[in-house]
């Protein structure tokens, strides 16, 4: 799918699982390529790093890079070569500059070419990175609602 919409470039990193997208924001050194670096280990694909290109097409906002196809910053190892999703579909932005500190956080969102996208805070912890990937194979229950509901 080639953006048909005008594109706008964010400092960002961006992986996907299948066809759900994390947009990945932070201040320069903040971890966003190792985040991505994770999530990659753990079966995500890259699809940009430092540069996101995102536009707005229908109800979905899509990212893509817009150069270096295929490469991401290891910090202390080098430029790595990844082979690299084309584009994909935003669901969440994960803001590294944001500290979670609520245990069960309260459903997110943020307004980004328009559309209201799910928003994750940085956490602490080793699980973070995996419960990313969990979140972008299956969602996740709404805050609001209770447990027994999503076990019928």
């Amino acid at each position: 799918m080639a953006p048909v919409a005008p594109c706008l470039s964010l400092h960002a990193s961006c992986v996907t699982w299948g066809a759900r997208g994390l947009l990945i924001r932070g201040a320069s050194g903040s971890g966003k390529s190792a985040l991505a670096l994770q999530l990659m280990a753990y079966g995500a694909d890259l699809v940009a790093d430092d540069q996101v290109q995102i536009w707005q097409q229908g109800r979905d906002v899509w990212a893509r890079s817009p150069a270096s196809e295929g490469l991401i910053e290891a910090r202390f190892v080098g430029i790595l070569t990844v082979a690299a999703a084309k584009e994909t579909a935003i669901c969440a932005i994960v803001d590294l500059d944001q500290v979670e500190t609520e245990r069960l956080p309260p459903k997110r969102h943020q307004a980004l070419l328009g559309q209201q996208i799910q928003v994750f805070h940085r956490a602490e912890g080793s699980h973070f990175a995996a419960a990313l990937i969990q979140f972008l194979k299956s969602g996740a229950l709404d805050p609001d609602a209770k447990l027994s509901d999503a076990n019928p």
